[in-house]
């Protein structure tokens, strides 16, 4: 696809940083006086990147659940019950940054939920395919598919060496969470 404007950028990977590195461009795109608008995947609202980036006037976050669980400790019908909500918000989200012209769109972790079976693959493939022409479109998350790649203009891939979680350390406030 040939774009002069309304890039699709993948951040995917094992490794940490894939959510930093979204951030980090949606905190430089406000910075320029883009207007931002983000929805974080699989993560209720308090991570910790949130609480600085909402002090921009030109980012936007859109509030999802306010706990959330790890796939795999979910049931099959919460399962079901996420598919659902994720579908609904997905829609809210990409109409909002349709009719209200933002100039950035971060999906945080919706690369994640396709993997774990709380999102459908197409649906997003259909929106990349249809999308705001100018819109710019962020995504992380591990494993994409083929189809995204293919319509990605920039991906990166975070891969992990080394963790402290390999040695059964729990995650830090305002490091790794």
């Amino acid at each position: 696809m040939d774009r002069d404007t309304g890039y699709i950028h993948i951040y995917c990977g094992d490794g940490k940083g894939k959510t930093t590195t979204g951030m980090g461009l949606c905190a430089r795109a406000a910075g320029y006086g883009l207007r931002v608008l983000i929805y974080q995947f699989m993560k209720d609202n308090s991570t910790s990147e949130r609480k600085l980036l909402e002090l921009s006037p030109n980012i936007t976050f859109v509030d999802g659940l306010a706990s959330e669980k790890f796939s795999f400790q979910m049931t099959d019908q919460e399962k079901e019950e996420r598919k659902n909500y994720y579908r609904q918000q997905f829609e809210r989200v990409t109409q909002k940054a349709a009719g209200e012209k933002y100039d950035v769109l971060f999906l945080d972790e919706l690369i994640y939920t396709i993997g774990a079976g709380l999102f459908d693959e197409d649906l997003l493939v259909d929106y990349l395919d249809h999308k705001p022409a100018g819109l710019e479109v962020i995504l992380t998350g591990q494993n994409p598919g083929s189809r995204l790649v293919e319509r990605a203009d920039y991906v990166s891939e975070i891969r992990k060496i080394k963790h402290p979680f390999d040695r059964g350390l729990p995650a830090r406030p305002g490091i790794e969470k």
